[in-house]
């Protein structure tokens, strides 16, 4: 006997930019049902698609392949049913709370006078009562983000979609407002059917979430759909709660791979060319040092990012930048330092910088682009060019950052150098040291 038709779901969708050459895979593959009564959390890494999703979902966005479809029927423009709540509060500063909560039963056509009556009733109910004349700079970033929930709520969506909605506050907000949300949702005082969160926090997800979507990049894809089964409200200090997330974290960190393929291939060579992870370089010789000071040399990544206080995305760029470098190898949730790693640990300043140089060396964008450098006359080029030429492997967005990170990189290990005046990558060599 079938189940009941799911509020939402996504058959085998992608999503790809550009043609020929410049055709970049944002989400590939995606299959995904929601279902009446559900709270799911759609967790990945920076980069994954999430959002790509949530407005795929929301109908802001058609797929390029795949079929959505609510409550059994195509999706067709944007969902009437679904409103989103962004990271960024998106509130008008010229607005009262009161206006602000009123603006989409107003673009709906409902009256002045129930509109009023809706939005104060909303306001009361996520804590707000007494605010209604105040305008947003007047409200602290965590009130802030309840005007949004309630003026999402005010239009009584049955899918309420969350897209990094706690990211911009600080802890203590994010924290409170987490509790009141899951609050009237387990008491049933939302007027909404199902939510889906987008966050790329696993403690997050795992705190809120009844079922946890989780996905990786390069392309965007699903690589585990896990129920979690905790009663509500959760102690994130319980046995049970930590073990969800060591398995969550196991799941995003993967396993270390055969070298070349955690490497990939050069620009405009066969194969997939690697996104480099932005990190803080002094931030991953922290992580090294706590870990090979271990008597295993390892460490469970969760542990992990409590004991150093590091957002779990934070953790997982430096650990595949070690894993990257030959540093560290991962496996089921635990990064392990290798004998690379532990002398990169105990060097001083200067070995760090040419062991650093040394392993930068060997990755195949770096090789490209020093190889470049190299056959350039005065052995410099435009930043703007090597950009372009990178777009011809990533999104404009994506190939400006690995620029950013391939500077970085290369200025730490005294391999390159830029001149902001001229916008201007060199090779850093002795004889440009003395002309400088």
């Amino acid at each position: 006997m079938e189940g009941p038709t799911p509020l939402l779901e996504l058959q085998n969708v992608t999503q790809a930019y550009g043609t020929g050459a410049k055709r970049f895979v944002a989400v590939s593959g995606v299959s995904l049902t929601i279902h009446e009564g559900e709270f799911v959390a759609l967790l990945g890494p920076s980069g994954c698609g999430k959002s790509t999703l949530l407005r795929i979902i929301t109908g802001l966005q058609k797929p390029s392949e795949g079929r959505v479809l609510y409550r059994g029927q195509p999706l067709a423009g944007v969902n009437p049913h679904a409103t989103i709540v962004f990271q960024t509060f998106a509130l008008f500063p010229w607005l009262t709370v009161q206006h602000n909560v009123e603006l989409g039963l107003k673009a709906r056509g409902v009256p002045k006078a129930e509109r009023r009556e809706r939005a104060i009733a909303l306001l009361d109910k996520v804590g707000l009562d007494g605010f209604e004349t105040a305008f947003p700079r007047e409200l602290s970033g965590g009130m802030r983000q309840k005007v949004g929930f309630a003026r999402a709520m005010a239009v009584e969506p049955e899918l309420l979609c969350l897209d990094e909605p706690f990211s911009a506050l600080d802890v203590l907000s994010a924290e409170t407002l987490r509790g009141e949300l899951l609050d009237l949702w387990t008491g049933g005082e939302l007027p909404t059917k199902a939510i889906l969160l987008v966050t790329h926090n696993i403690e997050e997800a795992v705190y809120m979430a009844d079922r946890i979507v989780i996905m990786d990049k390069d392309p965007g894809r699903v690589v585990r759909d896990m129920k979690v089964d905790l009663p509500y409200p959760r102690s994130q200090k319980s046995a049970s709660f930590l073990s969800v997330v060591d398995t969550v974290y196991a799941v995003l960190a993967g396993r270390t791979e055969a070298e070349y393929v955690e490497m990939g291939t050069a620009p405009g060579q066969p194969g997939r060319t690697r996104n480099l992870p932005e990190i803080d370089i002094a931030g991953l010789a922290i992580v090294l040092e706590l870990v090979s000071q271990s008597p295993t040399r390892s460490a469970n990544l969760y542990d992990l990012a409590r004991e150093l206080k590091l957002d779990s995305d934070e953790l997982l760029k430096l650990a595949e930048a070690a894993e990257l470098l030959g540093f560290a190898t991962i496996d089921e949730g635990d990064i392990r330092v290798t004998d690379l790693g532990v002398e990169f640990a105990e060097a001083d300043v200067t070995e760090r910088k040419q062991l650093f140089a040394a392993r930068i060396r060997r990755l195949p964008i770096f090789e490209w682009l020093l190889d470049m450098l190299e056959k350039e006359e005065d052995h410099e080029m435009q930043w703007d060019d090597v950009q372009d030429l990178l777009e011809r492997e990533f999104p404009s967005e994506e190939a400006e950052r690995n620029v950013e990170t391939v500077v970085e990189w290369g200025r730490y290990g005294e391999l390159l150098a830029y001149d902001d005046s001229r916008e201007v990558i060199y090779l850093e060599t002795p004889e440009r040291e003395e002309q400088v």
